[in-house]
């Protein structure tokens, strides 16, 4: 369901007054409205994507030692893909 706007404004609140309003969120409800707000802009996975990814963090589960640091990940993506 897409809610009705009406120049700047969801259901006649302003995204100033919204703003405004925030500090009294909890922290869970703050988090919660930014993982909606990005689930907004972000496609669903696929659900090959979802399999992929799951058998890959069983994997990892199974054998720790088998992840890479950042740091090295970075370092193995410039030697290949250099600017």
């Amino acid at each position: 369901m897409t809610p009705r706007r009406f120049q700047n404004t969801v259901f006649g609140v302003s995204l100033a007054q919204i703003l405004e309003e925030l500090p009294a969120f909890s922290v869970a409800e703050r988090q919660l409205l930014i993982r909606r707000a990005m689930e907004i802009d972000e496609p669903a996975l696929s659900p090959d994507d979802e399999t992929l990814i799951s058998s890959r963090l069983d994997e990892h589960r199974r054998d720790p030692s088998s992840a890479v640091s950042f740091d090295e990940m970075k370092r193995s993506l410039r030697s290949r893909f250099p600017k």
